[in-house]
């Protein structure tokens, strides 16, 4: 019996971190495929097998468990990184248009450049965005809710079917059309100024009245 990961190109060890609900997986992956996109997308099994696995748990203090071999359900994974990033050949590079979105997928959210067919209008290209799992670039990744810090990756794959939402996403500066100068001093430019207060010269405005009571004992003198 032949292996079959040995028949029809060479194997490579891919490394990769994986995201689920509850765990971040991170190790290595025994493939032929050339691209993360590739090698959950054509997975053969419903599951990958990852080698010198790391798992951690989202706010766990403990160490992270350790394992030279971790089967993980692909159906568990919401997304997906790989610190390797190899370009597409050119003679299977199909055109597509980058587009900024923002996908939610529960507990993390991710906003970065999903690649849409061209010559269509933003409803026909979300609507042929198809695949099991849809890579993003320059993308951005955090939860609020289990304390993950926001993070960047030049290539993530997502769980398409995990997602609860994908639109398209503008990037708003909350500091657009306010004077940051001003703000940080605690006032705010378009806002009306408190209004003046007279100055008080600090030689005089802070000294006792004159007593006009006659000191004991007769006269000034």
């Amino acid at each position: 019996m032949f292996d079959p990961m040995l028949v029809g190109g060479d194997v490579t060890m891919l490394p990769l971190t994986l995201y689920t609900d509850a765990f971040v997986i991170r190790g290595t992956i025994r493939t032929r495929q050339r691209r993360i996109t590739d090698v959950l997308n054509q997975a053969d099994e419903p599951f990958v097998v990852v080698s010198d696995a790391t798992i951690d748990e989202y706010g766990s203090k403990g160490i992270a468990s350790r394992a030279d071999y971790a089967q993980v359900n692909l159906g568990a994974v919401l997304f997906a990184i790989s610190d390797q990033v190899i370009e597409a050949r050119p003679d299977l590079r199909t055109p597509k248009v980058p587009e900024m979105a923002m996908i939610s997928l529960p507990p993390f959210r991710i906003t970065g450049r999903i690649h849409l067919m061209p010559e269509r209008d933003l409803h026909e290209a979300l609507s042929e965005l198809t695949g099991a799992f849809i890579p993003v670039t320059e993308a951005t990744y955090w939860s609020d809710t289990v304390g993950e810090a926001r993070a960047t990756a030049q290539l993530l794959a997502f769980n398409h079917s995990r997602a609860h939402i994908l639109a398209p996403h503008t990037e708003v500066d909350p500091w657009h059309g306010l004077d940051r100068g001003a703000a940080a001093g605690g006032t705010i430019a378009n806002e009306a100024a408190a209004p003046a207060q007279p100055a008080v010269d600090p030689t005089w405005g802070d000294l006792p009245k004159a007593s006009t009571t006659e000191p004991p004992g007769g006269g000034w003198g």
